[in-house]
């Protein structure tokens, strides 16, 4: 059975940026930098390890963040229940802020299919019963025409990964009961059933199961109390990675993929591991 040390190839964190209030939304781009965001001061920053980080621009809101086949930057923008899309000469285009005329909620994390569908979430607790227009929170897809649909409901989802073979959708169920959902996908990216993959209830309270990457083993890196929680495929807890604040999510990046970025409250972190995580479909178009 596995342990960290099949996992990690480093233990000790490393303090790479600091001085912010809620780090969140890591990506990682092939031409060498990560993305991420404050989302308290709705910034967007980009950085190249070992080299200041510098500001990309204003958000309202910025969190989960991914790249589309075509490279552009996709970001859930919760203060202003959108998301958007940067263009390459830098204009911002809003991807999606209503279902059948209704506002979204809060959207929060986004994945990329290979065939270029998006998901994401829009967990609903965060907005006053008052303000919201729509019930469920719930999984969306957008198409590559940009039509929208829903995947399926779920209690308080937060972050996405999915598996190597993309026939499964793992959710973070963050409010009330605390686990990872598994939803079953077909061949087109289309829902089957679900499931509960791993349960991550504590009885501490500093973090909740939110950012969510897997590496090319199918291992499941999910944030969660005290830290980063690392699971088999088949649902088994492999160990935690502690973390010296509560950390929001995880990104795979550095040339090789095995550089693991981890943005947590006031800083930003990286750890080296043995596995290369998954490359983003954009990746894959670049040959990386």
């Amino acid at each position: 059975m596995e342990n960290l040390s099949d996992v990690l190839e480093t233990t000790t964190l490393e303090k790479i940026a600091g001085g912010f209030i809620f780090t969140e939304g890591p990506v990682w781009h092939p031409d060498g930098f990560f993305y991420f965001v404050d989302i308290r001061t709705n910034s967007l920053y980009r950085m190249v390890i070992g080299q200041p980080h510098t500001l990309v621009r204003k958000t309202n809101g910025g969190n989960g963040t991914t790249f589309d086949l075509r490279g552009r930057l996709i970001n859930c923008e919760g203060e202003g229940r959108r998301v958007t899309r940067t263009e390459a000469d830098g204009s911002v285009t809003v991807l999606a802020d209503r279902f059948e005329g209704k506002r979204f909620n809060r959207p929060n994390d986004v994945i990329c299919h290979s065939n270029g569908t998006l998901y994401f979430t829009d967990p609903s607790l965060r907005v006053p019963a008052a303000e919201r227009e729509l019930d469920n929170a719930s999984i969306y897809k957008v198409a590559t025409d940009d039509t929208l649909s829903v995947l399926c409901h779920v209690e308080y989802p937060n972050g996405l990964a999915l598996s190597p073979d993309e026939r499964i959708l793992y959710i973070a169920n963050t409010r009330w009961t605390q686990y990872i959902h598994a939803i079953e996908l077909d061949s087109a990216g289309n829902y089957v059933r679900r499931r509960v993959f791993a349960d991550m209830s504590h009885d501490r309270t500093d973090g909740v199961p939110d950012g969510m990457k897997v590496d090319q083993a199918g291992r499941v890196f999910c944030t969660g109390t005290t830290g980063v929680w690392v699971y088999a495929p088949d649902g088994h807890l492999i160990g935690i990675i502690e973390t010296p604040e509560v950390c929001a999510n995880i990104a795979f990046g550095g040339p090789d993929l095995r550089t693991l970025l981890l943005t947590a409250s006031t800083s930003v972190y990286t750890l080296r591991v043995k596995t290369p995580g998954m490359p983003l479909p954009f990746y894959k178009t670049l040959g990386a």
